[in-house]
């Protein structure tokens, strides 16, 4: 893995920049250089589970390390960050992952979402330039629609994957339906999310800031008034919550594997 220390301090990460701009890379990184930070602090409560949802097995292999294994595996990728609890760095530790210099020690996230991503963009190489935010129960993304949503967001700054969505969406309060909003207009937000890092940065500061959080980032960046392509995706990516997604997501691994 990487050269970076548990805690993520600015310090190492300018010193491991430098480490790897001296290996040879130093065109990457000062042209254009990706980082995707794998998000796997949550608990999971609702899944059911006595260990973190992101060391979970699907077909044998956690969560996380089948969304590890499949961004390194796509063109453009330059830096994999995972974000964990604190006390599970160790136990990350420990999993048979792929023997990839991308691939970052974990740095400790924080209490709420935007904690660890904040936690997890500190940690990046100065010379990184568009970062991804992936969920690590996400794992049945696929190489091409990552390399999608990547090349969406170089060109216009945010790009988020999202499936539309195939039932009617009611808006109510108080249990009393108050909207019926145009199902054409409905898309649902999946990961990963991608953005120039400053952007990202900004977007971060300023939810800080108002004291406002997000229920994913890009409606942090939508904050600042800038626009978000969608780049469509399909239901098989689904962020595996609860006990029935997961021999959901067997059916769909065994499909792709006939």
């Amino acid at each position: 893995m990487g050269s970076f220390g548990a805690k993520g301090s600015e310090g190492s990460t300018r010193n491991a920049h430098e480490r790897r701009l001296s290996s040879g890379r130093s065109i990457l990184w000062s042209i254009m250089s990706t980082a995707v930070l794998v998000l796997a602090a949550g608990r999971g409560r609702r899944l059911g589970s006595e260990i973190p949802k992101a060391f979970v097995p699907l077909s044998g292999v956690p969560l996380v390390v089948r969304s590890i294994e499949t961004l390194l595996a796509v063109d453009g990728v330059d830096w994999v960050q995972p974000v964990l609890a604190d006390s599970e760095c160790a136990r990350f530790q420990a999993l048979s992952l792929p023997p990839d210099s991308r691939l970052a020690d974990p740095v400790p996230g924080g209490a709420e979402r935007q904690d660890s991503v904040a936690a997890g963009l500190a940690a990046l190489p100065v010379g990184v330039k568009y970062v991804a935010v992936h969920d690590a129960a996400r794992c049945l993304v696929t190489v091409s629609q990552v390399e999608t949503a990547l090349g969406v967001a170089r060109e216009h700054r945010a790009a988020i994957l999202a499936a539309p969505v195939r039932d009617t969406v009611k808006i109510a309060k108080d249990g009393v339906v108050v909207e019926t909003p145009d199902r054409a207009l409905c898309w649902a937000a999946q990961t990963p999310q991608v953005f120039e890092r400053g952007l990202l940065g900004e977007a971060l500061k300023m939810a800080e800031l108002a004291g406002f959080r997000g229920t994913d980032d890009a409606e942090l960046v939508e904050r600042l008034g800038v626009p978000i392509r969608i780049v469509e995706s399909s239901w098989e990516n689904l962020k595996i919550t609860v006990p029935g997604d997961l021999p959901l997501a067997e059916s769909i691994l065994a499909k792709r594997n006939q």
